[in-house]
């Protein structure tokens, strides 16, 4: 009989039992869903709900529940409609009538979502270890690959040089503002709604805050009509993996352009890569490819919890099943696409030779207004003067580097001959030595500070 049978005399049509059934998404939780049985029976016994003896048969039972689960020898049967039914069942099959006290006081509605909170805290910390195992690659690669320079590009097109390291960290900057959104996400679902019942509190006066403590939460939910509804967490999670997903997107977007032909600056992985059926010289970027289709994948899921809590009334309601298979699946496609990502930029090889070609004389336009600037000429006069210099070498279809001092001096009466000093690409991003910049020494900086983040 299902936990809720007792007032029904009908049977349930089996396409309703199908249809209400969420075993396949949420026994994932089995063991967050014994650690909540087993806290709670500790309350029910200092609250006199239930003696010594039942206290201790029911944990007794629960541990072995938790053997068959992890052993794989769990034998799950008609009925079981969800974790906490199923558990509930094979309890009172081990240690007869003291089974059926565990759920007193207790509603699926505050136990399914005290279980979800619990089975998160440790799902967010693998997420973390896996941002921070990214980082680090990045950290590490910027270290070693320090002097490869790189066009770096604005509207996609090339716009001023950059170091090959700055580009890898650019994207490790946002992967640790991931981690530090999840952190908070996690601070903030680590509150205990069990004891709320199913909306109006708990009858037997059992102790919230030391069954919050028990649980390792930072305290007990506030308010039991809040506790039983509340999937702000589940939003706050699919919005961070959603953020998350898009970072690793872009990262994904600037590989899957910087290995195709025409760019060659770097060389996918063959272990990340696949080839064509039909043509033998291709290889595909598949995995960057996926990174940034499984995005959308995630943004939708995260839609789809939004549209469903919109119209939501106050306490529990049925619509909340649905938000474990969207979340399940959002998280696992998150930590799937870290790992992806850290096997992609592990495996990455860096084109020195391409990148170095691809930069250009006219990427050092800034540099030659900047020249003036140092002379005491106001910037918005040095820019219009770097303009007609591009204007001057695009005329004569000639590099902006071809332009000889006197030319430039046509252009304005203050170049003089160290002005060729400009041309150097090297001495160009050693210019961009403020913090942030792409000067060697800043972007080693850079590196180190990551590097001690996600060591910590």
């Amino acid at each position: 009989m299902p936990l809720w049978g007792g007032r029904f005399t009908g049977e349930t049509d089996p396409v309703m039992e199908r249809f209400n059934n969420s075993l396949e998404v949420d026994r994932i939780m089995w063991s967050a869903d014994l650690d909540g049985s087993i806290a709670y029976s500790k309350a029910l016994e200092k609250a006199g709900v239930i003696s010594l003896d039942e206290g201790q048969a029911i944990r007794a039972g629960l541990e072995k529940v938790r053997t068959e689960w992890a052993s794989d020898s769990f034998e799950i049967k008609p009925g079981d409609e969800d974790i906490h039914t199923a558990n509930e069942r094979r309890l009172t099959e081990l240690i007869g009538p003291p089974g059926g006290k565990v759920h007193t006081g207790r509603s699926r509605n505050d136990q399914v979502v005290t279980d979800l909170r619990l089975h998160l805290r440790g799902v967010c910390d693998e997420l973390d270890q896996l941002i921070r195992e990214l980082v680090s690659i990045a950290a590490h690669r910027a270290e070693l690959e320090i002097d490869l320079l790189m066009p770096g590009y604005t509207h996609l097109q090339s716009a001023q040089p950059l170091r090959w390291a700055h580009w890898m960290l650019s994207h490790a900057w946002a992967w640790k503002r991931d981690s530090s959104r999840l952190k908070q996400a996690v601070e903030r679902l680590n509150e205990c709604p069990l004891g709320s019942g199913a909306l109006a509190g708990h009858p037997f006066c059992i102790d919230r805050d030391e069954l919050a403590a028990d649980l390792g939460f930072r305290c007990p939910t506030a308010n039991s009509v809040d506790a039983v509804s509340d999937r702000d967490f589940v939003v706050e999670l699919s919005g961070w993996a959603s953020l998350m997903m898009v970072h690793l997107s872009r990262f994904a977007e600037d590989l899957i352009i910087y290995s195709s032909q025409e760019f060659g600056f770097v060389r996918c992985g063959d272990s990340y890569s696949t080839g064509s059926s039909l043509m033998p010289q291709k290889k595909n970027p598949d995995a960057a490819e996926l990174l940034r289709g499984k995005s959308a994948r995630v943004i939708g899921r995260h839609v789809s919890l939004l549209t469903m809590l919109k119209g939501l009334p106050a306490a529990y309601n049925k619509d909340l099943q649905e938000d474990k298979q969207a979340l399940f699946d959002v998280l696992d496609t998150a930590r799937a696409s870290l790992q992806i990502a850290c096997g992609v930029l592990t495996t990455l090889e860096p084109q020195a030779d391409r990148m170095r070609a691809a930069l250009n004389s006219f990427m050092l336009a800034t540099d030659l207004s900047e020249y003036l600037v140092r002379k005491g000429v106001p910037f918005r006069e040095t820019h219009h003067v770097a303009g007609r210099a591009v204007q001057m070498a695009e005329q004569r279809g000639c590099a902006l580097t071809d332009l000889t001092t006197q030319d430039l001096q046509s252009l304005h009466a203050l170049f003089d001959e160290d002005v060729m000093g400009v041309w150097n690409f090297e001495a160009a991003v050693e210019r961009r030595d403020s913090v942030g910049g792409t000067s060697k020494r800043r972007v080693l900086e850079q590196a180190k500070q990551l590097q001690q983040w996600s060591s910590t």
